[in-house]
């Protein structure tokens, strides 16, 4: 059986378009859960669906080396990431950062981050209006820096908040953002890059256990020090993505005020959060999708494919595929009541396992980062939602809704 061919020459320009929608969209449209297009111009198969992710993620059979298009290697993940690496050198560095992401230091993020949610406070209440958005992502860029080891001073926080974010925002933009994320990936690795260089010297303590230390002092798997360059990059690798969780929980707070009556369910009721967050991860709108290249030719129910062939994996329209997600247009928490887990059906930060494939090594620390932000919303103050564009498209990627989420009233809670 062939794989279904999309009927235009070339579909980069439609991606861009159509964005999270853009691969559903095509499964739809030929019956197919696979189907090939060309992307960049070149041509790629697409997946989505449980099936397909227990396939994208055999490491047998997919490889990640020269995977990832190399203007999101350049901008988002850092060339020479976790991310690009297989094999030997995937476990290797996956380990470590693995190494870092502990039960207990997982907690000691969260409470960091909570600390700084409570701070704030006070000062939104003087505030009047706030945009959630810039200040989720302030406060995830103090908290995951003292977390990790990594000095940043008051005046830098704004500036270095920048930076990670046009990172994130730069993969599937043209122009003058996805400039923004070359440069802001240029001057974050040099930042990151220097401070490694001062731990190694030790003219910088790196607390026993820090992100900074394990990362400076880390030997592959031949015994080298890592590069000044790779050390920046994976050290990065932690930061940047835990401040990508400010869209998150700014979707958690979009939920509440659609869904108004899981603010009373989930308020002192760690179960209930639990569902809302898994919820919120599976039904808002995060990465689009994870690419791979074919190690081998093989065929796979009854689709063939060939050796060095460009995968993409539909992560949003597996989190949307109606066969696993009854109703998956409705926000429905409760679905996750009594959810035992399943590593190839909620697949918001990747699929397969965390210790040895490419599931996402933060995505547990995501989660405490949202069990935290929501019991805030819900416990620790009250406030108003002003009138807003609160509309989420899905031809935005990274989706976000324009006005950021407003909020105004802030009052302490009690």
């Amino acid at each position: 059986m062939s794989i279904p061919v999309d009927r235009s020459p070339e579909s980069t320009l439609a991606f861009l378009r159509e964005g999270y929608r853009f691969i559903g969209a095509r499964c739809d449209r030929y019956g197919s859960d696979v189907f090939q297009t060309r992307l960049l111009l070149v041509p790629t198969i697409c997946l989505r669906g449980r099936p397909a992710a227990e396939l994208f993620y055999d490491n047998d059979r997919f490889r990640r080396k020269a995977a990832m298009p190399m203007r999101a290697q350049r901008t988002l993940t850092g060339v020479g990431g976790v991310q690009g690496l297989d094999d030997a050198a995937h476990r290797d560095r996956k380990a470590m950062l693995m190494s870092v992401l502990t039960p207990t230091a997982i907690r000691q993020l969260g409470q960091l981050f909570d600390d700084e949610w409570r701070a704030r406070i006070p000062v939104w209440e003087r505030s009047g209006r706030v945009v959630l958005y810039d200040e989720v992502a302030r406060m995830l860029t103090r908290a995951v820096c003292a977390w990790a080891g990594v000095p940043l001073a008051d005046s830098d926080v704004a500036r270095r908040t920048t930076e990670l974010h046009a990172m994130i925002e730069a993969p599937a933009a043209v122009g003058p953002q996805h400039w923004r994320g070359l440069l802001g990936r240029r001057r974050a690795e040099r930042w990151i890059g220097d401070i490694v260089d001062r731990a190694r010297a030790g003219s910088l303590p790196a607390p026993a256990g820090s992100a900074l230390r394990v990362i400076a002092e880390h030997r592959d798997e031949r015994g080298h020090p890592l590069p000044r360059r790779i050390a920046a990059v994976d050290l990065l690798n932690i930061l940047r993505p835990t401040v990508a969780v400010d869209r998150f929980v700014v979707f958690a707070a979009l939920a509440l005020y659609d869904h108004p009556q899981w603010r009373e369910r989930v308020r002192g009721d760690e179960a209930a959060t639990e569902s809302f967050v898994q919820e919120v991860r599976r039904y808002y709108p995060f990465f689009p999708a994870a690419a791979a290249r074919v190690r081998r030719s093989f065929d796979w129910a009854g689709h063939h494919f060939p050796r060095g062939r460009r995968v993409l994996f539909d992560l949003y329209g597996t989190n949307h595929h109606p066969e696993l997600w009854p109703g998956p247009e409705q926000f429905r928490p409760d679905r996750f009541a009594g959810w035992r887990g399943d590593p190839f059906s909620l697949v918001p930060q990747g699929g397969g396992d965390h210790l040895t494939g490419h599931r996402c090594a933060g995505e547990w620390l995501t989660i405490e980062l949202l069990k935290r932000a929501v019991t805030n919303l819900t416990s620790a103050m009250s406030y108003r939602v002003p009138p807003q564009d609160l509309t989420v498209s899905l031809r935005r990627m990274p989706a976000l809704p324009p006005s950021g989420f407003l909020i105004d009233g802030v009052r302490p809670a009690g």
